[in-house]
Formats: structure tokens, C-alpha cells, sequence
């Protein structure tokens, strides 16, 4: 079986989209599929929005990636195990792809990512720098990682006692497990944090990591503050 796991918080507006590009997907496959969304103490509508979806809720409290993608691992029946972004949209031939590097050997990995809609310059810019970086590294971004379920519980799951770049850390020990694929194609997630923030907040934050670690909550509004409205949605509504 293979589990699509999607942690969520506050996600009622992307989540939909999300949830039907996954089962297009996986009505692609010759394979028994289940859609797990890890609800991390959201306010709105979001386990409901994936219940009308198709997908089980796991409900937590967690308000830490890490510790809500390992509770929907823990709840997953597959031995294939795919993370996505609940604001992250993935095809058919991503995923084929994907299971086609466990069936030959492959531990894990992850692909490249396209964001929507226009971003500033300066995003642009910044994209376009670490794009190659995360390559040439061999690192996965956090809205497509997929591994074995052997290979995830050898390394323990995610590191929980991380705020961020918990999926770098992540294909870090799957690298240690044997080989970690980042394949051609791509999945296009949300550009809404680089468009909501300015040039100098997301440097600062950045800062703060380099400075601090990621091992802390403190500063890492970007992912754990209020949400900010997307300035390319006008939605009255939006959380």
C-alpha cells in the first residue's frame, strides 16, 4: 500500500486542491493507496474539508512539523510512505516516478518544485539559488518526500526537536540508509510565504536559523505565526 500523508494546519482553502491531485494520482496506480491528513490543531476547517476529500484525520497537537508528519507515519498502513504539503499540488507522473525509484532500490527522496503564481524579484532570485543547492546536495524540499517504511523507521522518523529544515535532515539520514533519489520532475507548491513576506524578514529569519539553529521555535513566525493573507488571493475569508 502506499500512504499519502499530509500534515495540515489551517489549510481549508489549499487542502482541497491538494487532496484531489493526489487521488488523480494515485488513479493512475495498480496499487492500493490511503490519504492520511495529520490535522495539527487547526482553528478552521481543515479535518472537515479532508474528510469531504476522501482522506482519514488524524488529529493532533503537536504545532511542530516534524512530530505531525511522524503521528501520520505512525498511522499509516503502507510500506511506501509519500509526505506532501497540504498547499502543494502533485501529479501522476511524479508519483510513478517516485515509486519506480523505491521498486529499484532506492530508500527515499524527493523532486524539484515550482511555486505558483508571480513572485517578487528578490523571491525569484533567491529561488533560484538554492534550487541547484538543494540538487546538488541531494537534500528533499518539504512539500514531496517519499521513503520506504523500512528505511523511515530506521532512521527514526523525522527529528523532532527541530522547528525547520527538518526534511534536509531527513534526506540526510535516508542518504545513510543507502541511495536517495531527487528525481527531474517537479511539484508546484505555494508561493503565498514569499509573497506575503518582505525581502528583509525572510533574510532575517534566515539569519536567526544560521545564527540559532533550528532546534528552537522562537523567530520562526514564517511557519508557526499568525498566517498571512496571500496579497494574490482577495479573500475576505482567508486564515
Amino acid at each position: 500500500m502506499i500512504s499519502f500523508i499530509v500534515p495540515a494546519y489551517n489549510e481549508e482553502l489549499l487542502l482541497p486542491a491538494t487532496l484531489r491531485g493526489l487521488r488523480g494520482a494515485a488513479a493512475s496506480l495498480d496499487e492500493p493507496c490511503e490519504f492520511i491528513v495529520v490535522d495539527d490543531a487547526s482553528t478552521d476547517r481543515t479535518a472537515a474539508v479532508a474528510k469531504e476529500n476522501g482522506a482519514r484525520v488524524v488529529q493532533v497537537a503537536h504545532r511542530q512539523i516534524a512530530a505531525t508528519r511522524n503521528s501520520g507515519a505512525r498511522a499509516a498502513k503502507g510500506d511506501s510512505l509519500i509526505f506532501v504539503d497540504a498547499d502543494t499540488l502533485v501529479e501522476a507522473p511524479v508519483v510513478r516516478s517516485a515509486l519506480q525509484a523505491l521498486r529499484e532500490g532506492a530508500v527515499g527522496g524527493g523532486c524539484d518544485l515550482r511555486f505558483d503564481g508571480q513572485l517578487p524579484v528578490w523571491a525569484r532570485l533567491m529561488v533560484g539559488c538554492f534550487k541547484p543547492l538543494y540538487r546538488l546536495g541531494r537534500l528533499a524540499s518539504g512539500s514531496f518526500l517519499f521513503c520506504t517504511r523500512q528505511a523511515f523507521d530506521a532512521v527514526g522518523g523525522f527529528d523532532e526537536e527541530m522547528y525547520a529544515a527538518e526534511e534536509a535532515a531527513m534526506s540526510r539520514a535516508l542518504r545513510r540508509q543507502g541511495r536517495f533519489v531527487i528525481l527531474r520532475e517537479s511539484v508546484v507548491t505555494s508561493g503565498r510565504k514569499l509573497r506575503a513576506y518582505t525581502a528583509w524578514e525572510i533574510l532575517s529569519i534566515l539569519c536567526r536559523l544560521a545564527a540559532t539553529g533550528t532546534r528552537k521555535r522562537k523567530g520562526l513566525d514564517i511557519w508557526y505565526g499568525a498566517r498571512r493573507d496571500d496579497p494574490a488571493v482577495s479573500r475576505p475569508d482567508r486564515h
